[in-house]
């Protein structure tokens, strides 16, 4: 597998993890409705719901190494995940500041710092990625007859944690080098403080396309380089109490995306239909409706982006640059609203009464700006460069099926006979829009079927990769297309 390809599967299984951010965000935004400022101490309620939603955010790092281990894992066992969570636990007690004093004979007070930050996502990523690769190494691996209960799946949590006394070993040198490292690039963008946040997402939107943003988004979002913004932000009090939240500043890298996904996207979705060929709107509204609401009330932006990401990417350099624009408003003027999730009307409501939220509602004066500047800017700029978005095509173009009369089990068929037969299908997952597919020969696809099945574009990724933009129903796909 090449590294694109590689780095693409690290990025799926990113997403098992993510994925239980929103239960964080809807406990503990209830809570901060609750009680705002006292961060539960004015209400049992407030409290429990606040400390369990803190429950997830503060062991992140633990989620990543057994979310990682188990969504990269062949048959997505749960042997994989305790393998995850065995690599874990052996790593950061070796590496815990007291075990690396007594390792290398030196006082508590001559510890490098970068110790002290063991428990962090980006050695929870590093230990799941190993701990997949050894469990789909050993995983079916058969012992002599006098050790065949330790045979298989018993096999790998031994072998892992052997393995990570090896890693502990290299990261006990290498490991400050790498947090020092990661600590410089995060400060070198924020100390660029708005600006840095507009580059930022900037690059976020541009990787995107290959699924890539997921890496970048872990060095502001969670504690890889010291920023660690959501959990922060949904912290709320207890950061502030903590000295890890500043207000106006904890939120920043969250904030801007709120105008864009609620009214940007959806602005130029509405572009998009004005611009569609007459005999075509009907059809082009139907889709454009349905990305556009996902967008507003959700986040979930890629079935509409992917509409004109590759017939028009000129558009999405320039959704891009927006992007970065809004987010840079946002910072500077010290509008903050945060998210567990995304930047959807959900999130927004359940933020809004976390003491970080400030000026909140200038995001959505913010957001109606934008979605002029997006619908006037994409209405212009396919008119002027004649571009070929959805209902503007040339060509005959087969429309998409009706996916709200058909099952979920002829859909699956569809795309598992549109992919070349399963015999094709070398590897079949999911994140939260897309399938992501290893395939033996990726020319025996027939795009224009996937089209009808309800693709919203295709991404070739290295030589055997493909990944299919479905929206929502990705995953439910994905699990019945491995059942046929």
């Amino acid at each position: 597998m090449n590294i694109l390809g590689y780095l693409q599967k690290i990025g799926r299984a990113l997403m098992v993890p993510v994925a239980a951010l929103p239960a964080a965000a809807v406990l503990m935004g209830i809570g901060y409705w609750l009680d705002p400022d006292g961060w539960g101490g004015n209400s049992q309620l407030a409290a429990l719901l606040i400390k369990s939603g803190a429950a997830i955010i503060d062991n992140m790092a633990i989620l990543f190494a057994v979310g990682v281990a188990f969504g990269m894992s062949k048959d997505k066992h749960g042997s994989a995940a305790l393998s995850g969570l065995v690599g874990y636990l052996v790593v950061t007690t070796l590496l815990s500041p007291g075990a690396v004093a007594q390792l290398e004979g030196i006082a508590a007070d001559q510890v490098p710092a970068a110790f002290g930050k063991i428990n962090n996502q980006f050695i929870g990523i590093l230990v799941g990625v190993i701990s997949a690769e050894l469990y789909n190494r050993f995983y079916q691996v058969e012992l002599p007859k006098a050790l065949a209960f330790f045979s298989g799946k018993r096999l790998v949590p031994i072998v892992v944690s052997v393995v990570m006394i090896l890693v502990s070993f290299v990261l006990l040198y290498i490991w400050p080098a790498i947090f020092n490292a990661l600590v410089s690039f995060g400060e070198s963008i924020k100390d660029l403080g708005a600006t840095g946040a507009g580059i930022y997402a900037f690059f976020n939107r541009l990787l995107i396309p290959v699924g890539l943003h997921h890496a970048l988004n872990s060095v502001f979002w969670f504690d890889v380089a010291g920023i660690n913004d959501i959990p922060n932000f949904l912290g709320g009090a207890k950061s502030l109490a903590e000295g890890k939240a500043v207000v106006g500043i904890t939120g920043m890298y969250q904030a801007g995306f709120f105008p864009i996904m609620m009214f940007g996207l959806p602005a130029a979705g509405l572009a998009i239909y004005h611009s569609a060929k007459p005999a075509k709107k009907a059809q082009v509204a139907s889709i454009m409706f349905a990305a556009a609401l996902a967008s507003f009330f959700t986040g979930i932006t890629e079935p509409l982006e992917f509409a004109f990401m590759f017939v028009a990417p000129v558009l999405y350099v320039i959704h891009a640059l927006l992007t970065g624009i809004s987010v840079f408003i946002a910072a500077s003027m010290q509008w903050i609203a945060g998210f567990g999730f995304s930047a959807g009307l959900v999130d927004m409501v359940l933020s809004s009464r976390n003491p970080l939220a400030i000026q909140w509602y200038m995001l959505l004066v913010q957001g109606v700006v934008f979605g002029v500047i997006y619908y006037l800017v994409f209405r212009a700029v396919i008119k002027a460069f004649n571009l070929k978005t959805p209902g503007r095509e040339d060509d005959q173009v087969e429309s998409q099926v009706e996916t709200q009369n058909v099952s979920r089990e002829e859909r699956a068929k569809g795309f598992v006979d549109a992919l070349g037969g399963k015999d094709n299908l070398v590897a079949i997952d999911a994140c939260i829009t897309r399938l992501r597919l290893t395939l033996a020969d990726r020319s025996k696809i027939d795009e224009a079927k996937l089209k009808a099945l309800g693709s919203k574009g295709n991404v070739k990724l290295g030589e055997n990769n493909l990944q299919v933009i479905l929206g929502p129903e990705a995953e439910l796909i994905a699990d019945t297309m491995k059942q046929l």
